[in-house]
């Protein structure tokens, strides 16, 4: 795995976990965007991967005090925006409503270096371009991104994400097949997980834990942060994680 940085001097408590996750989510998000070829737009209040009508635009508030201007124009990408808006403010304090988006909140969890379980299932980090389809399928299908059907191979998740600095995928397999997968960045030595997701073939089989302890494996020495879904809290909670602050995310659909 390549790295952007081994160490940071970024405080790593609870109250600066909101800017941790927001650095992190746009490092993720830029690194996305570069392997889709498409334009990554940044602000000192924002960052934001502007995509196309299947991908759509992906904003990330990186401030909790954008001014007037900053708001009026990540608006305007909103408005002219070729496919579905994510918007996500780890802050909280940014108020979309006068774009007419649905709005909800889902917890940030922070990690603190620690020791990390072996994962019960075979678990690797994806290299093969043939692991990174299976990784794929099984994400499209975990979150029901049913703006990613019919399949195209390579949409989502482009060969060159890995080889992007600090990105990693992993899978874990049962029974011989791909049953989870998941993604990792590193930036700025901190570390976060996004499309923890497993196979609905085999749900409550323990795949998401061994996804996460493989993809902490070689993290357990650095701080993490998550956002957590109500149904993953309480695996991030077992694995060492505590919720710090909520986070608002706005979608047009």
């Amino acid at each position: 795995m390549t790295t952007e940085s081994t160490a940071t001097d970024r405080p790593t408590s609870l109250a600066g976990a909101p800017t941790l996750q927001a650095r992190n989510s746009a490092a993720f998000w830029t690194a996305t965007a570069r392997s889709r070829g498409h334009e990554v737009i940044r602000r000192r209040g924002f960052v934001a991967a502007d995509g196309d009508e299947r991908a759509g635009l992906r904003i990330l508030i990186q401030e909790p005090d954008l001014g007037p201007a900053e708001v009026a124009e990540l608006s305007e990408l909103t408005r002219r925006a070729a496919g579905p808006v994510i918007v996500e403010d780890p802050f909280g304090a940014t108020d979309l409503s006068h774009l007419g988006m649905r709005n909800w909140q889902m917890p940030i969890m922070l990690r603190l270096p620690g020791p990390v379980a072996d994962p019960a299932l075979d678990v690797i980090r994806v290299q093969r371009p043939e692991d990174l389809r299976a990784a794929e399928r099984v994400v499209i299908e975990g979150f029901e991104l049913d703006g990613f059907e019919p399949y195209r191979p390579g949409e989502l998740f482009p060969t060159t994400l890995i080889e992007q600095p600090g990105v990693d995928v992993f899978i874990a397999s049962a029974d011989g097949l791909v049953a989870g997968a998941g993604v990792s960045v590193l930036a700025d030595g901190v570390a976060s997980h996004y499309w923890i997701a497993t196979s609905s073939a085999f749900r409550s089989r323990g795949v998401g834990r061994a996804v996460m302890l493989g993809a902490l494996a070689h993290l357990a020495d650095l701080p993490a942060t998550l956002t957590a879904s109500k149904l993953g809290r309480p695996l991030y909670e077992s694995l060492g994680y505590t919720v710090a602050a909520p986070s608002t995310w706005w979608a047009s659909s």
